[in-house]
């Protein structure tokens, strides 16, 4: 039981025991049942008889309606119900590679892509072509196999490599 005096808890601003102004509540058990508009006096006594906390779930009422229940097993609950919402956003996120690009560049940029995968975000590998690079193509085709056979354990080719216009690219999904 919470004999806690002082202002109501900051975060959820619910008022528990001695925190309760009003002179008479309605009163609902731990069971769900409504035992009435009572003293809040009474209502503590019964409150504390069961070993448990009066907790004030509607303020605004004329009447404020309190519950007796475990506060504690309560905060509880409704932290893993926050925690719960706040789920992992997938994000995209992109390598950009050349077909010049030396093979130890790859390996730091491949490395960054399983940090990413790791964390349950998609990747999208792309190698862009400026100018004369454009004539090499199968340079960047032969580098996106390689960047994709490495990359293979942590995640899943989520369709094939396309050319679109300058540019070769893929996107990778978390296993």
């Amino acid at each position: 039981m919470n004999l806690k005096k002082g202002p109501a808890d900051g975060k959820n601003q619910q008022r528990i025991n001695d925190q309760i102004r009003a002179r008479e509540v309605r009163v609902i058990s731990e069971a769900g049942e409504q035992l009435g508009i009572m003293h809040i006096r009474k209502a503590l006594d019964l409150a504390q008889e069961a070993g448990l906390d009066l907790v004030e779930v509607a303020q605004n009422e004329k009447c404020p309606v309190c519950k007796i229940m475990d506060y504690g097993k309560f905060k509880y609950q409704m932290t893993k119900k926050q925690s719960k919402t706040n789920a992992h956003v997938i994000k995209v996120k992109e390598i950009r590679l050349r077909p010049g690009t030396g093979d130890n560049d790859v390996v730091v940029k491949v490395n960054a892509a399983k940090g990413f995968l790791e964390r349950k975000d998609k990747v999208m590998v792309s190698i862009l072509f400026r100018g004369r690079e454009m004539a090499h193509i199968q340079e960047g085709e032969r580098m996106m196999k390689q960047v994709i056979e490495m990359l293979e354990p942590y995640g899943k080719l989520d369709g094939k490599p396309s050319k679109q216009g300058k540019r070769i690219t893929c996107m990778i999904a978390p296993n």
